[in-house]
């Protein structure tokens, strides 16, 4: 019986030991727009097959994930604000970033059976006039409201259309606070404007009358970085394993991972990681 006991105790710690190893993880701070548009599912299967490296993706804003990285509950920070990112780096939380990706937002709107919309900016070419127009008509619009790379970017081009609409906040400007896609599901509900990447955009299925009505703009051009979290600063943070998921994000197989991932057809993402890394 005691010979019996000890194998089995032997064996539960083998098994124990096993889980372990086959657990080794690392996480990932990073977007919601990242997470709604599906583009985790297609790739990481991928890099664990390749390292035996599961990745945890926690996905928020990027204003949360720069602060979620620089407390240290990350291993790596991927995001798409650069300014943030580059003051992530310079202020020592982080080693070094690089371009991995990159597609565009667009400006949506509800479109009735005449294929009107509410401030007419429907076709405009210049962002900033289509949300000047949307000021001056006082017409709903959604904002996500919760420091996110989309929500820094809205912000910077209502500045740049010479609007403040915080000003109107709770009347015809809407803040949810959220992630993409239930910003997306509150901008449906309510026939409202909103900034949208367009991966989710891609992605979301309830779209109500909602359109896209402004594209193509260089300033809604939309860059994705990546960055090793400091293990100087935090020395738990798995750098080894960290590492290698830039290593294959940024080299040959990550790169082709995300250029081939499809949304109805239509490529989501645009992979432009640098040829050489200093």
């Amino acid at each position: 019986m005691k010979r019996l006991m000890t194998g089995l105790v032997v064996a539960l710690a083998a098994l124990v030991a096993g889980s372990a190893a086959a657990e080794t993880f690392i996480t990932v701070a990073s977007t919601t727009s990242t997470q709604n548009s599906g583009l985790y599912d297609h790739i990481l299967p991928r890099f664990t097959a390749r390292t035996g490296i599961t990745v945890r993706v926690i996905a928020v804003g990027t204003g949360q994930a720069v602060r979620m990285a620089r407390n240290g509950d990350a291993d790596v920070l991927f995001v798409h604000h650069k300014r943030s990112e580059e003051k992530f780096v310079a202020d020592g939380f982080g080693v070094g970033r690089f371009d991995v990706m990159y597609n565009d937002f667009v400006l949506l709107g509800p479109v009735n059976e005449t294929g009107a919309d509410p401030a007419g900016v429907g076709g405009e070419k210049d962002i900033a006039k289509a949300l000047s127009k949307i000021a001056e008509a006082k017409a709903v619009f959604a904002s996500r409201g919760d420091d996110s790379g989309t929500h820094k970017k809205e912000l910077s081009l209502w500045k740049a259309a010479g609007a403040d609409p915080k000003a109107a906040s709770g009347s015809w400007y809407r803040e949810t606070g959220a992630g993409m896609g239930a910003t997306l599901n509150t901008a449906s509900a309510m026939n409202a404007y909103v900034l949208t990447d367009r991966a989710t955009w891609l992605k979301f299925r309830n779209r109500g009358a909602l359109k896209t009505l402004v594209e193509g703009d260089e300033r809604l051009f939309n860059q994705y970085g990546i960055i090793l979290v400091n293990p100087k600063k935090h020395p738990h943070v798995k750098a080894k394993e960290a590492q290698a998921f830039i290593d294959w994000v940024l080299g040959a197989e990550g790169q082709a991972a995300i250029g081939a991932y499809r949304i109805k057809g239509r490529q989501a993402f645009f992979p432009n990681a640098p040829k050489e890394r200093s």
